[in-house]
């Protein structure tokens, strides 16, 4: 609560910091009896689990939590975690869309029905900001600036940031408001600026099905979820000469060794592009 955690984060910590009670429990020791030796084994055994580098990290970064807390409170003398280093996740490269397919899949809903309109707006929204998932859902009308184009966003830890919006999604936006909206709440109050058909906020399933539901119409069903449509931002971004200062605020990074990520994907292109075009490739 303090940092501002989604949902989904502390349910992985929960069920990360629920394996190593079960590992103490095996060993009949309390959590906060564990030594530096109990916890080398225990990320031992996370290792033969099969849990990938990074799921190992993250695992480490909710023990390591834990055990600060148990300092900080006074409940531990010493850190049994102070000298232990979480494997380095690989970074794989991002998914994103073609120009072409993001067309595809924005042309793909009905706007000749209500909900086509509203998911409609949703697509042209996440591919003109990059906004995650969560950010998407949680977007209260108020926040968007029709006049200026500019969406007002409370990222991870509840970090403020402005991200512009293009003319196309405002057009959309302002079309779902105008003709949708007030249609799906039938007048009642809404918190925020996307609901689902009762008139309710959307949830992260619900819009991973809009998503889905999209994706297999426009015939990109097999590489496409809601964060595809950040990375293809950012990379398109970047393609066409963004810089990665400027990347970095819209996208929320706290580092901006995340967002460089999107320069490996762009070397990538330009590599295919070479030995797809290149007469002597």
């Amino acid at each position: 609560m303090e940092r501002g955690l989604s949902e989904s984060t502390l349910v992985a910590y929960g069920r990360d910091l629920g394996k190593l009670a079960t590992f103490a429990e095996e060993r009949g020791k309390a959590l906060l009896d564990l030594r530096q030796g109990d916890l080398t084994e225990f990320i031992g055994r996370l290792r033969e689990q099969g849990l990938g580098p990074r799921s190992q990290a993250r695992a480490m970064f909710a023990v390591r939590g834990f055990y600060k807390y148990g300092v900080r409170e006074g409940l531990i003398e010493g850190d049994p975690m102070e000298n232990l280093r979480a494997p380095r996740a690989f970074q794989a490269l991002p998914r994103y869309l073609t120009p072409a397919q993001v067309e595809t899949l924005l042309a793909a809903p009905d706007v000749a029905k209500p909900l086509g309109v509203r998911d409609r707006a949703i697509l042209e929204v996440m591919y003109a900001t990059g906004l995650r998932a969560s950010e998407v859902i949680g977007l209260r009308a108020e926040s968007v600036d029709m006049d200026l184009g500019i969406v007002r966003v409370f990222g991870k830890g509840r970090k403020e940031r402005l991200v512009p919006m293009g003319t196309m999604a405002r057009d959309w936006v302002q079309r779902y408001l105008d003709e949708t909206r007030g249609r799906l709440t039938k007048g009642r109050p809404a918190p925020t600026l996307f609901v689902n058909h009762r008139g309710r906020p959307l949830s992260r399933m619900g819009l991973w099905g809009i998503v889905r539901r999209h994706a297999v119409t426009a015939g990109v069903e097999r590489i496409l979820t809601p964060h595809v449509l950040r990375h293809s931002f950012a990379s398109h971004l970047l393609e066409r000469g963004a810089d990665l200062r400027s990347l970095q605020a819209m996208l929320g990074h706290a580092d901006i060794s995340t967002t460089q990520i999107y320069t490996h994907v762009t070397r990538e292109r330009l590599r295919q592009l070479y030995d797809e075009f290149h007469p002597r490739a």
